[in-house]
């Protein structure tokens, strides 16, 4: 057990605990661990394995003791002289890719560095090696691939999926991150490339949320890709064919589905991410009652967005339900966060969740959503139908509907003009406006028009990270509603707990513990999330916070309940601190 956190099952790696085969757990941080995994004659293999290579900072003793002395430089450095280099290095980089693959390649070198240098410095690498960055790379995989990351699924796998599984060497998973690479981020269908999603999203759960690293698993299910540049490019990594769907597909999905709960048990955490919105919210419906399962699009989102809003409510005044709120998108993210702000106005109001919905208004391709188009839109969008003549431009929706709050989430950058920022801030005084579409070509808007076009007055979040901004000699910290803020400490507090499903009321506990996070000093600047500096101790609140509920629901099982749930998801966090090896 590691600082007196009981989540390792030494006899069980199926019952959804994490078995400690090489004894780091069990010991404190200060006793000596031996660092072999199998019996070697050589030193050479443990500076190639990357949970336990420490490059120059093995000591003299360890040199000795592990066949390293020739193999390496004279000098013995400290693990934080290594990252001082190692920062020095990365930011000689003038293209933010450079910088990207060299992390990549650190991660797979010294994978204790790579998280020690991401989590002291998250402000300044989050954007490298998770969103704008990732959005690139994954454009780009198939040039820049070295070396394999997580696992392939492919359609040529069909029938053999739980051997597949069975051939990653990890038997202790809790934690799975897959896509099928067809809506990555707002660039659309990259197919087998969209890999760099899960690889990007489990490096956070580690960094951010304290989930060891040998528990995460990243898998991309490979059914084809219908982007002709993809198909075309001699570089491509994936199927060259058209997708699967339909039949085939489903098929491939519930094979997968059923060998992840027979190869790893069912406290195993599947999230699924960047699939397109059909095959997004039919996947979640289908497994949330079978299997633990999360959408970070469509919840992790809404979760995130909530906090905001939560906390603006201490700039706007009011409470939720008094704010009118119409988004630009009708997708996955737009109807996830449109749903969880109904759920919480019922919450504190106790209205139908259907008397709730009247306030919110989504805006799809096609114009405003009303009533007399329900026939021809998707599931998903019918509730969101509301009594109301057409409007198929959003500058008028916004003068029609007079919002409180605009929200992006369409995918499509510039949507929010100068024409609709203005309208915003001639009917609001503090107008709230999120962007929140990525990476950041893709954004609604930038921090720069929201502030000058509303001449300094509104309240400004994006998906993506903009600089701070001065406008009128007052400087504007722009927010990021980053998914980052949640699903790292959501999923310790699944973990932690040993829940067995996701429930809503497990989001809304999420979304309340990031809001309570934001101070004084934040609000100062205009703000409505803290610093991602903070974000260790942020996660640890919000894993408290959902194991709380999720034993308030009865769908934890790890009993009895801790105490203090916060110290506890403390102690629970793997740290990146080299190990002294005997």
């Amino acid at each position: 057990m590691m600082n007196g956190c009981n989540l390792v099952d030494n006899d069980s790696a199926v019952a959804g605990g994490v078995e400690d085969m090489y004894g780091e757990d069990i010991a404190t941080m200060g006793q000596p661990v031996t660092p072999w995994t199998v019996s070697v004659a050589s030193g050479y293999t443990l500076m190639r394995d990357p949970r336990h290579n420490k490059g120059v900072a093995f000591t003299e003793r360890e040199r000795d003791a592990h066949y390293l002395r020739g193999l390496l430089p004279p000098i013995v450095l400290s693990q934080e002289l290594q990252e001082k280099r190692i920062m020095h290095m990365l930011r000689q980089y003038k293209v933010p890719l450079q910088r990207y693959m060299a992390m990549m390649d650190l991660q797979e070198r010294n994978e204790r560095l790579f998280y020690k240098l991401l989590i002291d410095n998250v402000e300044e690498l989050l954007p490298v090696v998770y969103t704008p960055t990732v959005g690139e790379a994954c454009q780009k995989y198939g040039s820049i691939f070295r070396r394999p990351q997580g696992l392939y699924i492919s359609l040529k796998e069909k029938g053999k999926i739980l051997e597949v599984l069975k051939n990653w060497p990890e038997r202790s998973v809790q934690v799975i991150v897959v896509t099928d690479g067809e809506r990555i981020l707002g660039l659309g269908d990259l197919g087998c490339q969209g890999m760099g999603i899960p690889v990007g999203k489990l490096s956070l759960y580690t960094a951010l949320g304290g989930v060891r690293p040998s528990a995460c698993l990243p898998i991309t299910i490979d059914v084809g890709t219908n982007n002709e540049k993809l198909l075309n490019d001699e570089f491509y990594i994936g199927l060259r064919q058209r997708r699967a769907t339909g039949q085939e597909y489903a098929e491939l999905l519930h094979e997968f589905m059923s060998a992840v709960k027979q190869n790893y048990g069912e406290k195993v955490l599947i999230q699924f991410e960047d699939f397109a919105n059909h095959n997004a919210f039919e996947l979640l419906a289908r497994y949330s009652s079978s299997h633990l399962v999360f959408n970070d699009d469509i919840q992790g989102t809404a979760s995130v967005v909530l906090a905001g809003l939560l906390a603006a409510l201490k700039l706007l005044g009011g409470t939720l339900a008094d704010h009118r709120f119409l988004f630009l998108g009708a997708g996955e993210a737009g109807t996830g966060i449109a749903e969880l702000i109904a759920l919480e106005m019922s919450k504190q109001t106790g209205n139908p969740i259907e008397e709730n919905r009247k306030k919110i208004w989504l805006v799809d391709s096609k114009g405003l959503i009303v009533d007399s188009r329900k026939h021809s839109l998707q599931h998903f969008k019918k509730p969101w139908a509301h009594e109301h003549e057409p409007v198929s431009k959003l500058v008028d929706a916004v003068k029609a509907i007079k919002p409180t709050v605009l929200i992006g989430t369409s995918g499509v950058g510039k949507q929010f003009t100068r024409e609709v920022v203005e309208a915003m801030a001639s009917i609001n005084e503090k107008p709230l406006i999120m962007a929140l579409s990525n990476p950041t070509s893709q954004a609604e808007c930038t921090a720069e028009e929201a502030y000058t076009w509303s001449e300094g007055r509104a309240i400004f979040a994006s998906g993506s990270p903009f600089d701070p901004f001065e406008y009128d000699g007052k400087v504007f910290v722009p927010s990021q509603a980053n998914n980052a803020y949640i699903f790292p400490g959501f999923g310790l507090g699944v973990i932690m707990s040993g829940a067995i499903r996701v429930h809503d009321d497990m989001l809304l506990a999420a979304s309340e513990a990031l809001a309570a996070q934001v101070t004084g000093e934040h609000f100062k600047k205009g703000l409505i999330y803290p610093p991602f500096s903070d974000i260790r101790k942020i996660s640890a609140n919000i894993a408290a916070k959902v194991a709380a509920k999720a034993y308030e629901l009865g769908l934890a099982s790890h009993l009895p309940q801790p105490e203090d749930l916060v110290k506890y998801a403390e102690n629970c966090m793997y740290s990146p601190v080299y190990r002294t090896y005997r």
